[in-house]
């Protein structure tokens, strides 16, 4: 297998640093016939993706970005802090009947109706040579999220008064059959990346992402903030594999999962978990449900690290434990794959500049 995943786990802190740089406002384009190949948004408009094409000796390779579900921001006041912006949605849905997926589709994260028709390229998108050196002149990509199922579902829910599209997987194919004519069918390098919802995607669809491209092509996958855990929560119970399950059934993820790796599990919807998938290929609601934190603790601290007890503290020591236990059977047996782990409290540090590169951004071997 050619493909070689890494991964970007974000717990702790950093320092704030700002670079100044030039908008890069890049159109949007909409899928052409996406209704012919059932290819919809949740809504069921068109789903969409914005190109920056590359130029000089990076015109012949791709980067392709899933969105970021939600971003966290950083305080300037308070670089340990971080909030989560407003008005902004889960990484997916998993309920047609109330607001999980209804509210959704109404908003830019089901919809291409009220998604911006410009996005701003920053961070890995960048094209500025100082501010993105490894592929400020590849052909780069942002594929929109549309689908609230990381790119991989494949239902449709009617209940006779309303209609929801599950169509990640039929978008996901969309968008490549769209792009490779575009010049991706002859790219020399290529990049599948993603942050959150995006990262799990990365990983979803890594395997799949090669078989489109020419046997000599170097090809690689990115997951950031991507990792997700079947970790028990706080109260001790598996509320995040409950979730999955509920997200999995609901959408008809599950076909279009691993096939070696839900044949070869009891609960084949362990696959939907990035650290299951490994073996083959946010703390707020995985380790703390809201259900947990009725008070409010947990959230003060997931938004302020010195606001956390040391009991707290322990908990996540200890869940940072379970991440890295996780880690390191694709550690000790992928030949090519690699990690980057750092101690940022930043969810998604792919498509921020501040994140990406900076002055004081860390560092290994000095690069």
């Amino acid at each position: 297998m050619r493909v070689a995943a890494y991964v970007s786990f974000v717990v702790l802190t950093c320092a704030w640093s700002v670079l100044s740089e030039a908008r890069l406002e890049v159109p949007m384009t909409l899928v052409r016939n996406a209704s012919e190949k059932g290819a919809l948004c949740l809504d069921g408009s068109s789903p969409a993706y914005h190109l920056d094409r590359g130029f000089g000796a990076g015109a012949s390779n791709w980067l392709l970005q899933f969105e970021v579900s939600f971003i966290f921001a950083t305080n300037p006041r308070a670089p340990h802090q971080q909030f989560r912006r407003p008005k902004e949605l889960p990484m997916w849905c998993s309920d047609s009947e109330t607001k999980s997926c209804l509210e959704r589709a109404g908003t830019r994260r089901g919809s291409t109706r009220y998604m911006s028709k410009y996005e701003v390229f920053s961070g890995i998108l960048s094209n500025d040579a100082s501010l993105n050196p490894d592929f400020y002149n590849w052909n780069r990509v942002k594929l929109r999220y549309c689908d609230g199922a990381s790119f991989a579902g494949d239902a449709k829910f009617d209940n006779g008064t309303t209609i929801l599209y599950f169509r990640g997987q039929k978008i996901w194919q969309a968008i490549i059959s769209d792009l490779l004519p575009k010049g991706l069918s002859k790219a020399k390098k290529a990049l599948l990346s993603g942050c959150s919802a995006g990262g799990l995607a990365s990983f979803l669809h890594c395997d799949n992402f090669t078989s489109f491209l020419p046997q000599n092509a170097s090809v690689k996958c990115l997951s950031d903030a991507g990792f997700f855990l079947d970790e028990k929560d706080i109260r001790l119970n598996h509320s995040m594999r409950a979730y999955f399950e509920d997200l999995i059934s609901l959408q008809g993820v599950e076909k279009n999962l691993h096939e070696n790796c839900t044949s070869s599990l009891y609960y084949p919807h362990l696959v939907g978990f990035s650290a299951t998938l490994l073996k083959y290929s946010s703390f707020h609601h995985i380790l703390v449900p809201p259900s947990a934190d009725l008070h409010g603790r947990w959230n003060r601290c997931k938004l302020d690290p010195m606001a956390c007890n040391p009991n707290q503290l322990n908990i996540l020591q200890g869940f940072r434990k379970y991440m890295v236990t996780a880690l390191k059977q694709f550690y000790a047996y992928s030949r090519r794959g690699g990690m980057f782990i750092n101690s940022c409290f930043a969810h998604c540090q792919s498509e921020s500049q501040d994140t990406w590169f900076a002055f004081d951004s860390p560092r290994l071997n000095n690069k």
